[in-house]
């Protein structure tokens, strides 16, 4: 977008001055109409310096000086204009003292004025550039404020069963409600309305099929039972560790030894006589049986 003024001034300095205190930039564009001429015998003829000066306006830049104009006719003052450009767009900061008042109830006056720069914006080259704009980080509060909102009530949702409606809104916090409620499974988001009462709905998500443990169950993991199908036992073996050795129908166990040994020797077969031959020997020992004192048996 170009801005432009004309002007006419005794010098071509002074021209381009007054063209810069209009438009408001040092740096301007000068086109000189009329080169001035001086009177003839102070008395006849003489033209002034006339120029044609101009700025190439960006959409942000044409933005920022119709905001500038309506804050000033809405009576607000001391306040400063700054621009951050984004991916499609810029966001324009306010800031100042005892500005709070822009905002509104629930950002209506904020996204009121940001609408109505947008279009403006939107002129400047006829395509879409978005604006948005902020005061004392007001955006950021917001979109958090949002988030949570959404999460709670989708876990709501997903806890009871029942949908809520919430207040109309613009497109911008609608899309952080769906986008917070997405994150939530179980819940689902839509938007219902038209105009200006379009607003978001939470509710249950009906596609959603929660699994095991979402419906109360103790999620245990089933261990692989160790019994076949008709019952027997199925000895894995083992992996790491100690292993059984398994021994052949000629190889003898080492245990073996043991009872053979003494089930054979001799010498066990003449303990065994000993212990038959002495019925008063135990077979942990002798016991014997006390008598009880004469004056006790009187």
């Amino acid at each position: 977008m170009i801005k432009e003024v004309t002007v006419t001034a005794e010098t071509i300095e002074e021209a381009e001055q007054k063209a810069r205190e209009q438009l408001g930039r040092d740096e301007i564009n000068v086109e000189v109409l009329q080169q001035p001429e001086k009177k003839k015998f102070g008395l006849f003829g003489g033209n002034p310096a006339k120029i044609r000066a101009y700025i190439e306006l960006a959409p942000v830049d044409c933005a920022k000086e119709y905001l500038e104009d309506i804050l000033g006719k809405m009576g607000i003052s001391g306040f400063e204009l700054t621009s951050e450009e984004i991916e499609g767009g810029a966001v324009i900061n306010i800031e100042g003292d005892d500005i709070g008042f822009i905002i509104g109830h629930r950002g209506e006056t904020l996204d009121a004025l940001q609408y109505l720069t947008g279009l403006v914006a939107n002129h400047v080259d006829n395509e879409y550039y978005r604006i948005s704009i902020n005061i004392g980080n007001y955006r950021e509060k917001r979109e958090k404020t949002l988030e949570i909102l959404g999460r709670k009530l989708a876990f709501k949702a997903v806890k009871t069963g029942a949908k809520t409606s919430l207040e109309p809104m613009n497109p911008y916090e609608r899309r952080i409600i769906h986008t917070a409620v997405q994150k939530v499974r179980g819940a689902t988001s839509w938007s219902e309305g038209e105009n200006l009462q379009r607003h978001v709905v939470i509710g249950p998500d009906p596609e959603y099929k929660p699994s095991y443990r979402e419906r109360g169950g103790y999620g245990r993991v089933r261990r692989q039972s160790n019994f076949n199908k008709d019952g027997s036992y199925n000895r894995r073996p083992r992996t790491t560790g100690y292993q059984r050795r398994v021994y052949s129908e000629d190889e003898a166990h080492p245990q073996d030894s043991m009872f053979s040994s003494f089930e054979n020797d001799s010498s066990s077969e003449r303990v065994r006589e000993s212990i038959n031959e002495r019925p008063d020997t135990s077979l942990y020992g002798k016991i014997e049986i006390r008598k009880r004192p004469e004056s006790e048996e009187e």
